[in-house]
């Protein structure tokens, strides 16, 4: 009879378990380098990394190859929000955004999967929402975003302009303040929440004594959003997901600037409430385009295939089954390689010379392999790549897909 009650206890449990509704708060805290978190362990985070995982990261795609993305804020945010480096999202720079839809973004793919989810946005400027996710576009089937705090950076009577700059402080305050509030009380399955103080403390200031105490500002935010979860958590049966992350380092001279692709700028950090990682986390040093898969795989949305093909980004949560994939060309044929994480798979190889998903068409895919993944490579030879000028290389793994490509002329 005790086993019998000790089985009954186990299932209970596993149903509640499976009950229990995954939501994710995605944060970007603007232009902080890995550096300057891990000198200062401040102590919000810190207890967040206690219960999670924290770990380096990198923005800026593979220097020097056909992915490289420059170390600015909105292609960062892009990044993170469509799994692709620059040369697909097609955002380059702050001013003169042109993003290619046809590359989704998280919350247009969860939308997609789950029309009746809800989501939030809180953000000082109002194009992290309109020209980035595209709400209300065409383009994007006309998305929408259930609770939409931003667009106060034009909002002179509540935040006046001062010269020190002090009011994108008092901005910050407000979007954390609107976040804590409508994670207690709406709990959006799918949130953002953007902070900028910190990045107009580095433009200014560089990274010194008060790029520290704005990271200290940040870390007092942090603690009140990681206390708004914790609330939701056992009051109800929900488990959060927290991804604290920020989008470009900061130059390796005083701080001032960014933009390039010196491993200041480059290396970034994420933080994570819960430690729900994986071994490519253990392995690599992650992109922010991880973030991507990462988070569709904690809120149990299944990709299809083509959007799985174009992902730059290896989810860091859940089962993976390979990374990092390179490709050696010759005149006639090639190799590609890869990390396996799981060498008795048997993985699917394909080709396709179109790219036609930029018009937001479809790509003919050909399969030309079978390898098994525990070899970590696969060569192929055929006439038809001689003199070819581009060709994408797709390896499908039973739990994800990476994809690498062979370009003779820029993408840009």
């Amino acid at each position: 009879m005790r086993i019998i009650n000790t089985l009954l206890l186990t299932m209970l449990s596993l149903t509640a378990l499976a009950q229990t509704k995954p939501k994710v708060v995605l944060v970007i805290a603007d232009g902080i380098p890995a550096d300057v978190i891990e000198r200062l362990r401040p102590p919000a985070m810190q207890q967040i990394i206690n219960e999670g995982a924290y770990t380096r990261a990198h923005v800026g795609g593979t220097k020097g190859t056909y992915t490289e993305t420059p170390t600015i804020s909105a292609p960062g945010y892009n990044d993170m929000l469509t799994g692709t480096w620059g040369y697909k999202h097609n955002v380059w720079d702050n001013d003169n955004q042109h993003p290619n839809y046809n590359y989704p973004t998280i919350f247009r793919l969860f939308k997609t999967a789950r029309p009746a989810g809800t989501t939030a946005i809180f953000s000082t400027w109002v194009q992290n929402r309109k020209m980035l996710l595209g709400t209300g576009l065409p383009q994007t089937q006309n998305l929408s975003v259930d609770y939409v705090y931003d667009g106060f950076e034009k909002d002179t009577a509540h935040f006046p302009h001062d010269k020190a700059g002090l009011y994108m402080n008092q901005i910050d305050d407000h979007v954390v303040n609107c976040a804590d509030l409508v994670i207690r009380e709406k709990a959006p399955d799918l949130s953002w929440i953007y902070l900028e103080y910190t990045d107009d403390v580095g433009h200014s200031k560089g990274t010194g004594k008060e790029f520290d105490k704005a990271i200290g500002l940040l870390d007092e935010r942090m603690k009140k959003i990681a206390a708004a979860i914790h609330y939701r958590e056992a009051k109800f049966k929900e488990k959060w997901l927290l991804v604290i992350t920020t989008d470009h380092g900061r130059d390796p001279v005083n701080g001032h600037g960014h933009g390039g692709q010196s491993e200041r700028e480059r290396t970034t950090w994420m933080i994570l409430n819960k430690p729900v990682t994986n071994a490519y986390m253990k392995y690599a040093q992650p992109g922010i385009v991880d973030i991507l898969p990462s988070v569709a795989n904690y809120l149990n949305i299944n990709l299809p295939a083509p959007i799985k093909r174009e992902l730059d980004g290896v989810p860091i949560t859940g089962p993976v089954s390979l990374s990092n994939a390179t490709l050696d060309t010759t005149a006639q044929g090639f190799t590609v390689k890869w990390k396996t994480f799981a060498p008795a798979e048997k993985l699917k190889v394909y080709i396709t010379y179109t790219n036609n998903v930029k018009e937001g068409k479809a790509d003919t895919y050909k399969l030309i392999g079978t390898p098994t993944s525990g070899a970590q490579k696969f060569s192929y030879t055929s006439a038809g790549l001689v003199g070819q000028p581009f060709y994408k290389v797709v390896i499908e793994g039973k739990h994800n897909t990476v994809n690498v490509w062979h370009v003779v002329k820029p993408v840009k």
